[in-house]
């Protein structure tokens, strides 16, 4: 069988891992508007702190199921990876809908934190195998549209439900059913593509770099290079935003007035437009180079965030929201993008997994920052801290980021410096 890399040409497996990945934005946003309302109002949860604590270990457990999944893909192939991602997402619907105390929500948010570590990395990582180098920010950006189109569609629709009839179980049912067909989705019709991977890595020019042990992946994509150093401290900040969204949205627009349908329409604009963008910025990253749009990104969903505790009211809220989503989709597919250069083939998957462990650590990170800003001081003031994280976090990525596109790098890393990050000129 011929392992040619291309959109095109694989077209059929590439539809359906835009089908998984659909899945699992769906149910991740399935919880995004519904869940921190039925800790406060339902479960008796006061504190912040407290109801963010769900997002805590989803966030902690996803980082290193993201660590790992990309290691294991390596040898055990993506496919047994994803299908293990939906299995252990079964009870997820179950957990949540008949949960005793806020303890339950959160041992099912370390479920969903391996579904999401599992199915997600390994959806990324297929969608590289088949595209290829040149279309490779295309394809990420395809991935995360998709993907954050679906945790956009899957909070509209829970809010819409939980409205309609009530905060649980209803809204957990249209859950259940977005597992159960991704499972089967992924068992019945997903093809393997490691086979592509390989492929490409006997095609390199250089086997420099290639084979790298799993710890010298780990050094490299941590510290010990500046670019990728640059990229794992934005990509852990960001989801400083996306905690953010998750946890004190819906406390802080229901306070202020708003229904719950309401927020699941800013939360749904915030992802809705993050997602669609992604079919662009993917792309323009192909053509004027990773680092502009990362760069951009930071600045302006910092800027959304820190807009969005200085208005008030519906529309003026749609808004900010907006803006957010649009620096994330300028700068979080291409984050990934940089990784994928910078990495050889017969790693690739194991670098994303270090990049991603770092960056979906961020979600524990800022979940924590957040909770305790609320409490001490307010939810308002939590929007500020975040923001200033993010301006803080672009200025870095401004000084040590390199271009790594392949027809416009200035550096790609290639060597890594055991002191602490360094350029690799």
């Amino acid at each position: 069988m011929s392992y040619t890399q291309g959109i095109r040409r694989n077209w059929q497996q590439f539809a359906l891992q835009l089908l998984t990945v659909f899945a699992v934005g769906l149910t991740i946003g399935a919880e995004r508007n519904v869940v921190p309302i039925l800790g406060r109002d339902v479960l008796g949860v006061e504190s912040v702190l407290v109801i963010g604590s769900f997002v805590v270990s989803f966030g902690f457990v996803k980082a290193l199921l993201n660590l790992y999944g990309g290691k294991w893909s390596e040898t055990y192939g993506r496919k047994p990876i994803l299908v293990a991602g939906w299995v252990v997402a079964l009870p997820i619907p179950v957990i949540l809908a008949f949960a005793p105390n806020w303890w339950w929500i959160t041992l099912g948010n370390v479920l969903l934190g391996v579904n999401q570590g599992l199915a997600w990395s390994m959806s990324v990582n297929a969608k590289i195998d088949l595209a290829g180098s040149d279309a490779r920010g295309f394809a990420v950006g395809l991935d995360e549209a998709f993907g954050y189109g679906g945790v956009a569609v899957g909070a509209w629709v829970t809010g819409v439900i939980a409205a309609r009839y009530s905060l649980r179980p209803e809204p957990f049912y249209f859950l259940a059913g977005v597992v159960l067909l991704a499972l089967l989705v992924s068992v019945l019709f997903v093809d393997e593509t490691l086979p592509y991977a390989r492929a490409e890595a006997d095609d390199q020019a250089t086997e420099e770099d290639a084979d790298l042990p799993f710890g010298a992946v780990l050094k490299r994509a941590t510290y010990g290079d500046r670019t990728l150093f640059a990229a794992a401290q934005a990509g852990s900040v960001e989801k400083f935003v996306d905690a953010l969204v998750w946890i004190a949205y819906p406390l802080y627009l229901t306070a202020a007035g708003l229904s719950t349908a309401q927020v699941g329409v800013i939360v749904g604009v915030y992802g809705g437009v993050w997602g669609v963008l992604q079919l662009y910025t993917g792309r323009l990253a192909d053509r004027v180079g990773r680092r502009p749009p990362v760069i951009t990104g930071m600045f302006v969903a910092g800027g959304g965030v820190f807009l969005t505790g200085l208005v008030d009211g519906y529309w003026p809220w749609v808004g900010t929201a907006a803006l957010t989503g649009v620096g994330m989709a300028l700068l979080y597919p291409n984050l990934i993008t940089v990784v994928g250069d910078a990495a050889h083939p017969s790693w690739r998957a194991t670098g994303l997994g270090v990049y991603r462990m770092w960056r979906d650590a961020g979600y524990g990170f800022g979940a924590i920052l957040i909770g305790v800003t609320a409490d001490l001081l307010s939810t308002a003031a939590a929007f500020y801290v975040v923001a200033a994280a993010m301006f803080l976090s672009g200025t870095v990525t401004l000084v040590w980021m390199r271009e790594t596109h392949p027809d416009r790098e200035a550096s790609v890393p290639t060597d890594a410096d055991p002191a602490g990050p360094a350029d690799t000129d």
